[in-house]
């Protein structure tokens, strides 16, 4: 499926599972991500992702999962991710605070989460709930100085000068509705979400498509019969931001070196995403680019590709 004008807050940059054109036909598996502005010739800004992503319905038992959202009428599955980002300015080879450029930062984060489908109201809701931390205890200056030193690439600079350690705590709700379809051919969604906790603060809203050889998520898992499914996406979105502590500093360590402050934050910011997807049986695939408006005013706009991989049983 894929997302045209879609709504889905970003947790960073990262994909997250709440967009129905990444949804695998089956109630456990297991998917890698990784985002990179290699993939589009850069080397700034959002830097890199990965995400680590386990559906299984064992998780409901977790004590966590007690509070999460559990829709009537719905389809539920049950899963986590373990999200790692980071972020850099445009110039990574000075050793002196660049003002009015982006400070670098990165995150660790753990998400549980619980997707609801109601098949008879074609729609879908996405609750999750991350915990984590954010700043030098999440190693991304030693994950970016090993890869710059494995691919014999300029050391980065100014580390030293990065978003200072924090806690994430965060909560965020998706839902989105099927608008239009054309049976297994093409699907259109209108998406609203909002993000609350000390990483981000932010609602977004948008519409979502999805085209090519699929079945409609909106149907019963059980119901899903085919073995190939093979699909352009595309997305865009509007996110309203109150609050991101990757450029501005956390919300209980105030001693950030460098920070970007509330007056220079782009409150209104468009992120477009367009991809293909092959869904073969058992095994799950996707290629994306992404593109994203300045979100800070002095920034400048941005883009980065991606890779999914994921298999189920």
């Amino acid at each position: 499926m894929a997302v045209f004008f879609s709504s889905l807050a970003v947790q960073a940059q990262l994909i997250e599972p709440a967009s129905t054109f990444r949804k695998i036909d089956r109630k456990a598996f297991f998917r890698f991500h990784y985002d990179n502005d290699y993939f589009t010739k850069t080397d700034y800004y959002y830097s890199q992702g990965i995400s680590i992503e386990y559906v299984h319905p064992s998780l409901q038992k977790f004590p966590i999962s007690k509070l999460l959202l559990r829709f009537p009428r719905s389809e539920v599955i049950y899963g986590t991710i373990l999200n790692f980002f980071g972020y850099t300015p445009v110039n990574t080879h000075s050793d002196s605070i660049l003002f009015g450029d982006r400070p670098y930062s990165s995150a660790i984060s753990w998400s549980l989460f619980s997707s609801n489908t109601d098949t008879i109201r074609r729609l879908h809701f996405t609750n999750t709930i991350s915990v984590g931390i954010f700043g030098p205890l999440a190693l991304g200056e030693r994950l970016q100085t090993n890869i710059h030193r494995w691919l014999r690439n300029k050391l980065p600079q100014g580390w030293q000068h990065q978003v200072a350690n924090d806690v994430i705590a965060d909560y965020q709700l998706n839902v989105e509705k099927q608008l239009w379809a054309y049976p297994n051919r093409f699907l259109l969604n209108g998406v609203a979400q909002a993000q609350l906790g000390t990483l981000k603060t932010k609602a977004s809203v948008g519409t979502n498509m999805m085209a090519g050889y699929f079945e409609n998520p909106y149907k019963p898992i059980a119901l899903h019969k085919k073995k190939l499914q093979l699909y352009l996406f595309g997305q865009a979105r509007y996110h309203l931001v109150a609050y991101d502590a990757l450029l501005q500093g956390g919300l209980l360590n105030r001693s950030s070196p460098h920070t970007i402050a509330a007056g220079g934050i782009s409150r209104l910011i468009l992120q477009a995403d367009a991809g293909i997807a092959l869904n073969y049986k058992k095994l799950f695939l996707t290629y994306s680019r992404s593109f994203i408006s300045k979100e800070f005013r002095s920034g400048t706009n941005h883009q980065w590709g991606g890779i999914s991989v994921g298999f189920s049983w």
